[in-house]
């Protein structure tokens, strides 16, 4: 999916470079350049940062809290008790569905604000929400 998404968005940029290149006179050489190097570093783009991303992304649900692990040049760890979970959301954007995928969104009262984990398969993450509504729901107090 994301290699698709990026792909895509490179290609449509390099698209309306090309033409340029092929009506606006006098500039035509610079946006033919621009249109190659724009589908150039697309390419690099769509085959280096989804494998990245599949490395440096992860994620856990136990029965007392969400993790989520994520970052590039930056590590982020991050722990949400489950009794401090205020709501868990599904989004399914165009790409999503076209790969049959769903991202989750934990909200807590955490001023970092929300932990989301994308890419899971539609059904898996319908039953990822299910069980962290019983589990939350289950949870007395509110960790403070």
């Amino acid at each position: 999916m994301w290699t698709t998404r990026s792909a895509v968005a490179y290609g449509l940029v390099a698209l309306v470079l090309a033409g340029l290149a092929a009506f606006v006179d006098g500039a035509g050489t610079l946006f033919a350049v621009l249109a190659f190097l724009t589908a150039l570093a697309g390419a690099c783009y769509a085959v280096v940062v989804p494998r990245w991303r599949y490395r440096v992304h992860r994620w856990e649900v136990t029965d007392d809290a969400v993790y989520t692990s994520s970052g590039w040049l930056w590590h982020q760890y991050r722990v949400a008790p489950m009794s401090r979970i205020q709501t868990v959301d599904t989004m399914r954007g165009p790409f999503y569905q076209l790969f049959k995928l769903s991202a989750v969104t934990v909200t807590t009262a955490s001023a970092m604000g929300p932990l989301r984990i994308d890419g899971l398969d539609e059904e898996f993450a319908r039953d990822l929400v299910d069980r962290l509504n019983r589990v939350t729901q289950a949870t007395p107090g509110d960790a403070t």
